[in-house]
């Protein structure tokens, strides 16, 4: 900024120290030169370390990273840092703009010293003080803002009046503004999280099969226990008098480990049994009754998340839930594998059919019992996964509003989906059909 003192003081230096004007330029420049550095010192500073988030910070300390120590206090107290960078990159830009006006008023008048100044500065200050500097900044911010955070610290203690002054008075205004004074708490959401991992599945950082699984996992904190269980015309039981004998058979020849007891009907369940506990009373020849073999029954309610699920049965060694209804009727059970499953996908027994079967390239069958966001995992369709329902079979009910027919259809967003199979009003096979979807997704190309 061009002011007449600024010229006198230059020539009264000049004539003072009895120097020549061509020493007192390159002073100058010399000194332009330098706060020119330290524009572009403070502007790369604020996106490198700003760019930092605060837990990849953290792991550069557990990591004894050097300078990781040094960026964990500025990045703990980020007002005061932003201010640090703003005083330090204005301070250099207005003297710059001052060094450089009065530089041009020794061999140009006033009006010209002005012009030049203003256009000059502001160019140099665009490319060399803040595009260039934070061009790096973005491409390098780890290594930048380690390499930067010592002399930045440094630079924040010797500036300590400034920004003393500056944090005050901006902790004041943010008050008369409405604001309580503090920079907003910087977080990562669930949907940038899938974001990411969509992201790094394009680029080839994650296969196929690990994108599925880190988007269960996501999934996985949401879900209910309703959700994940065996539902109970599922449910492989025993009642409380049968011999260990039949019930060692009962487990062999349904291939389960473990199955709940009941006594009378299945929604009094007096524990479970496991199946090596049957063979191993027997291998002793005891004489005992099924209820004495059987364990207590870990009883939880469909709405219990499956994550504190696990975490219960993990701590009390358990690997079967008797899940009950808001009337305390048993509706299903839930294990450990069935958890488990909610992650790494399902994993079948000899016993177990496929549950989804390609008959052709846009045409799968599927087992009616399979929640819906399974179904859209393999065929990549974007079947509606909220609603009273959890499965395939549930969200054709729910759109007839009705028991379902063999044969009767419903259609979403050009997938079509028919109950292949039904026994009993239960639909055990539903069929998927992508191929006017894909119709009309070609039409609206050639739209």
């Amino acid at each position: 900024m061009y002011t007449p003192g600024t010229v006198s003081i230059l020539e009264g230096l000049v004539a003072m120290l009895d120097v020549s004007q061509g020493t007192i330029t390159g002073v100058g420049i010399l000194a332009v030169v330098v706060l020119v550095a330290f524009s572009a010192f403070f502007a790369s500073s604020e996106i490198a370390i700003f760019s930092l988030a605060d837990h990849r910070i953290a792991t550069l300390v557990e990591d004894e990273v050097a300078g990781a120590e040094t960026l964990s206090t500025l990045k703990a107290d980020p007002r005061r840092l932003l201010v640090t960078i703003l005083v330090g990159n204005n301070v250099a830009n207005i003297g710059m703009s001052a060094i450089t006006t009065g530089l041009l008023g020794l061999y140009f008048d006033p009006g010209q010293s002005v012009l030049i100044a203003t256009f000059g500065v502001t160019s140099l200050v665009l490319l060399f003080g803040e595009s260039a500097p934070k061009s790096y900044a973005v491409e390098h911010s780890q290594s930048w803002a380690l390499r930067i955070a010592r002399p930045l610290r440094l630079m924040q203690q010797l500036m300590y009046p400034l920004v003393a002054v500056f944090d005050v008075l901006t902790d004041g205004v943010n008050r008369l503004m409405g604001s309580e004074g503090t920079l907003e708490e910087v977080y990562v959401t669930r949907s940038e999280v899938e974001e990411v991992i969509t992201a790094g599945q394009r680029a080839g950082v994650f296969t196929d099969a690990e994108h599925q699984m880190l988007q269960r996992l996501l999934r996985f904190h949401n879900r209910i226990v309703k959700e994940t269980m065996v539902p109970r015309l599922d449910v492989v039981a025993i009642e409380v008098e049968t011999d260990l004998e039949t019930a060692i058979e009962t487990c062999l020849e349904h291939d389960r480990n473990e199955l709940p007891v009941y006594e009378g009907v299945l929604d009094t369940v007096v524990g479970t049994v496991h199946v090596r506990d049957l063979v191993d009373a027997q291998f002793r020849g005891e004489t005992v009754s099924l209820r004495a073999v059987a364990s207590e029954p870990h009883v939880v309610p469909e709405t219990k998340d499956v994550d504190e699920l696990l975490t219960e049965l993990r701590e009390k060694r358990r690997r079967m839930a008797i899940v009950v209804d808001e009337y305390g009727t048993t509706s299903g059970i839930v294990t450990i594998e069935d958890i488990v499953e909610e992650i790494i996908g399902e994993v079948l027994t000899e016993q177990e059919a496929t549950p989804i079967r390609w008959l052709e390239d846009d045409t799968a069958i599927v087992r009616g019992e399979l929640n819906v966001h399974e179904v859209n995992e393999a065929t990549g369709t974007e079947l509606p996964e909220s609603g009273t329902f959890e499965t395939i079979a549930g969200l054709i009910m729910d759109r007839t509003g009705r028991l379902v027919d063999e044969g009767d259809r419903v259609t979403y967003d050009g997938v079509v989906l028919v109950a292949e199979t039904v026994a009993n009003n239960r639909v055990l096979e539903v069929r998927v059909d992508l191929s006017k979807r894909e119709d009309q997704s070609g039409a609206a190309k050639d739209a």
